[in-house]
């Protein structure tokens, strides 16, 4: 790794455009961080979420309002090799982390589920939740990308039949006061992996013991996998893809949609048409 000046430095310096800038412009534009929050950042070992912790950093040190920070490492049942490489970056890029246990990756090995992915991630969310409220923070910020975004939008089309996409922040219903915040919305992936490689730096992927044993048969990261490679090869032919997809999503024209759902309850194109 890049001394840790020149990591820094790279963040609003060469990467301004591709990730400094943008990452600013969600936490405005969605209004994900405020005055006098108090939040929990999330990290996994990845280099989304190592990148998403060094943003906050930087935003805490140099930004126009004072707010509260955490930073915390659930242990799912990470092997030693990869719980010290998550101990030696944080120490290595100056993030004071908290590690906790849990027995995440047991549970999801001996359960007969067909999406394990799904459950680990609901899994997680919960034991995430209840720490953000032990140490009385209001928000949890996540490394999902802008990549996730569209990925998710396209999952949810063809196998879920849904037009629905992952949210830049959402309150918790079930635990009251808490809200999840994504601040790399709006950033994408080949610009975290360019960082990543400029600065030298060795991340853990998903070290996920279930995965390790079946990731050719896990239906959850196949399919996911599958949708990645197709928008690489929409954009082989328009570059612009990506981003129409994202847009499509925030100009929804609902004159022009068969029927949509809101709070639990479906409407119709026809409950308009009658009236007119």
């Amino acid at each position: 790794m890049k001394p840790l000046e020149e990591v820094e430095r790279s963040i609003i310096k060469k990467y301004r455009k591709d990730i400094w800038s943008k990452f600013v412009k969600a936490v405005q534009e969605y209004e994900l961080i405020k005055e006098n929050d108090k939040i929990m950042v999330c990290i996994s070992g990845g280099k989304d979420s190592f990148l998403l912790a060094k943003c906050v950093q930087e935003l805490q040190r140099h930004g126009k309002f004072k707010f509260d920070v955490k930073y915390v490492v659930m242990n799912p049942g990470y092997s030693d090799y990869n719980k010290n490489c998550i101990l030696e970056n944080a120490k290595n890029l100056n993030l004071e982390i908290e590690m906790f246990e849990s027995d995440i990756f047991n549970v999801v090995t001996t359960v007969d589920f067909k999406s394990p992915c799904y459950l680990c991630a609901r899994m997680r969310r919960g034991y995430l939740y209840s720490k953000a409220q032990q140490l009385g923070c209001n928000k949890i910020a996540l490394g999902h990308h802008f990549d996730d975004v569209i990925e998710t939008t396209l999952l949810s089309m063809f196998y879920g039949s849904e037009i629905k996409t992952m949210m830049p922040k959402l309150k918790s219903e079930n635990f009251e006061g808490l809200e999840l915040i994504r601040p790399l919305y709006l950033v994408k992936e080949e610009s975290i992996i360019s960082w990543m490689h400029s600065n030298e730096i060795k991340f853990i992927n998903c070290a996920c013991k279930f995965t390790e044993r079946c990731n050719s048969n896990n239906e959850d990261i196949s399919k996911r996998k599958e949708i990645k490679q197709l928008i690489k090869n929409l954009k082989s032919t328009n570059k612009n893809v990506d981003h129409n997809i994202f847009k499509s999503i925030d100009n929804i024209n609902l004159n022009c949609v068969l029927g949509y759902s809101k709070d639990g309850k479906k409407y119709s194109f026809l409950d308009d048409y009658k009236k007119k």
